[in-house]
């Protein structure tokens, strides 16, 4: 199918799951505004490349006033990952900047949670290049199921309550924001829309999916789908338990201010 055709499916078949919840989350958390430079940072997998679609679609029919650039970094990709995302960004029209970077090189031996210093690598250098290119935010493509999986990960592995925020502030950059638009996107509508328009992604293509290593959030998603067959609501409260947060209820927490106890406020 032809760019048309996929652009037109964002606005028949998919345009409640992608579309309207796409557009939902920039408006309910002001992601996208008046000025705004914004770097879309394509991985080439489904989820990226999805949001490259919406961003262009969204930059036509907003009425913002905003630019874009399609930011392709290569941590070390196959040549055959690299003509892919190449093939699929020609094809949805959608000019993209490359670079390479030496990631999957420093996180191969990693002994302890390679994903975690993989992503956190990525990060950096997403947003040292964005700010190379003029711009102050950048966009990341975790989706709804992403978000409940790092909260449920959060806490069985790391022993915190905390979630993805749809909108963050960068600690190491000044005046740079990290945003994630799909944040009401769900995965499976994502899977829908490319084998609806026939399409082939690039894998993840790092040295623990070569050696077809299980990653601690295949694990919880394995997780989350077990519980959901016998509680179809289990991801829907997931995802509002940390919107529903009771600071009364909560031991102790953590703040800019340092670690605050329920004691505090008992007497």
């Amino acid at each position: 199918m032809g760019k048309c055709g996929i652009t037109a499916s964002l606005h028949t078949d998919f345009a409640k799951t992608l579309t309207k919840q796409f557009s939902r989350a920039i408006s309910e958390y002001r992601l996208v505004e008046n000025g705004d430079s914004i770097a879309v940072c394509i991985s080439g997998g489904k989820d990226s490349m999805l949001m490259a679609v919406l961003f262009d679609d969204f930059k036509k029919h907003s009425g913002i006033d905003f630019s874009v650039k399609y930011l392709v970094m290569n941590p070390g990709y196959s040549e055959e990952n690299m003509a892919l995302i190449r093939d699929n960004a020609a094809l949805f029209g959608i000019k993209i900047e490359e670079y390479k970077t030496e990631i999957f090189k420093h996180t191969a031996d990693a002994p302890d949670n390679p994903c975690f210093l993989c992503s956190k690598m990525r990060r950096g250098h997403l947003y040292k290049k964005a700010r190379e290119l003029g711009c102050r935010k950048i966009a990341l493509g975790h989706h709804f199921d992403d978000v409940i999986e790092s909260i449920l990960m959060g806490m069985l592995y790391g022993g915190q309550t905390q979630t993805m925020l749809p909108r963050l502030k960068a600690q190491n950059y000044a005046g740079m924001e990290l945003i994630r638009p799909m944040y009401f996107i769900r995965e499976r509508d994502v899977i829908a829309w490319g084998e609806a328009n026939n399409l082939r992604f690039a894998p993840c293509g790092c040295s623990l999916a070569k050696r077809g290593g299980d990653s601690k959030r295949a694990e919880i998603k394995r997780l989350i789908a077990r519980l959901a067959e016998d509680n179809p609501q289990v991801e829907q409260n997931i995802f509002r338990a940390v919107h529903n947060v009771r600071l009364d209820r909560i031991i102790s927490y953590k703040d800019e201010n340092g670690v605050h106890d329920f004691m505090e406020k008992f007497d």
